[in-house]
């Protein structure tokens, strides 16, 4: 991996950690999560527009749009019903670790993108991390009585739809300039989930926007730039490559949910994102 895609990576980690803890403080957590992308997306888009070439968005880009939009609309929806039942510092792990485990192995059907042993050798590491930064929390179990299934049920659904995006924008944005395609997917993500948040509960979409406005837009700053700078990543470096150094979040992650959210002891969490960080140092290198 190059250094200014590793740069672009840890930019994104830490990004994606802080407003992913945002979102788990949220009273509600799905109309936080749209309010949030929704209002990066009006701000994004006119950005996005001047991307755009002559003729518009490729035909051969177009599926790709089309596929991250729906996937991202499901995702979102996931990720909200993840940390509403879950422990952050319990769930989050369980999503990112399971995109990490699926993605090398999709992409090397699809894309016949092989990793190197020392590339092995990380990843594999990473995923040790994750599951030993599990057991971790699992000592300690959810918080506030949270029922464990429903939330790693969602978080493993969501692991699952990251897997799946990463592939679809690895070859989308080789097809389309990232500012646009991004600011595409995040206005037709935004479409798909507005029944679900505003004709669901307009009572739930007032009491977020009048509690935390600040805190949304603090997100808004976060959570598709984090992506953007993914995507730019993408065309940098192998997808494997990224998303595995992408799981930094996780180190930081651990240090949130232990010493912000108070979720239980530090040291044990530390073991486990120490075994994510030596797994990212390898794939760092080996390429």
């Amino acid at each position: 991996m190059t250094g200014q895609a590793l740069l672009l990576v840890i930019l994104a980690a830490m990004l994606h950690a802080v407003w992913n803890a945002l979102a788990k403080r949220a009273r509600d957590q799905l109309v936080f999560l749209w309010s949030s992308v929704s209002l990066a997306s009006v701000i994004l888009v006119p950005v996005g527009l001047l991307g755009l070439p002559a003729g518009g968005v490729p035909a051969a880009a177009v599926p790709f749009v089309i596929a991250t939009i729906v996937i991202h609309a499901v995702y979102f929806y996931a990720l909200g019903r993840t940390y509403r039942h879950g422990d952050f510092s319990r769930v989050y792990p369980i999503a990112r670790g399971l995109g990490v485990a699926l993605v090398p192995v999709v992409a090397l059907v699809v894309f016949g993108e092989r990793l190197s042993r020392l590339g092995t050798v990380g990843v594999a590491l990473v995923v040790a991390g994750i599951v030993a930064l599990h057991l971790a929390v699992g000592w300690r179990g959810g918080r506030r009585g949270e029922p464990r299934g429903a939330g790693t049920a969602w978080a493993l659904l969501t692991g699952l739809l990251i897997a799946s995006y990463s592939i679809v924008d690895k070859a989308g944005v080789s097809r389309l300039h990232p500012l646009p395609y991004i600011a595409l997917m995040g206005l037709g993500m935004s479409a798909l989930l507005a029944p679900a948040v505003v004709v669901r509960d307009r009572q739930a979409l007032a009491r977020e926007w009048r509690d935390n406005w600040r805190t949304i837009v603090v997100a808004s700053s976060m959570n598709l730039t984090s992506y953007l700078l993914v995507l730019f990543a993408f065309r940098l470096s192998k997808v494997g490559y990224v998303v595995a150094a992408r799981e930094l979040s996780i180190l930081f992650s651990t240090f949130i949910g232990s010493l912000w959210l108070g979720e239980g002891r530090l040291l044990p969490r530390l073991a486990g994102a120490s075994i994510v960080l030596a797994g990212v140092v390898c794939v760092a290198l080996a390429h």
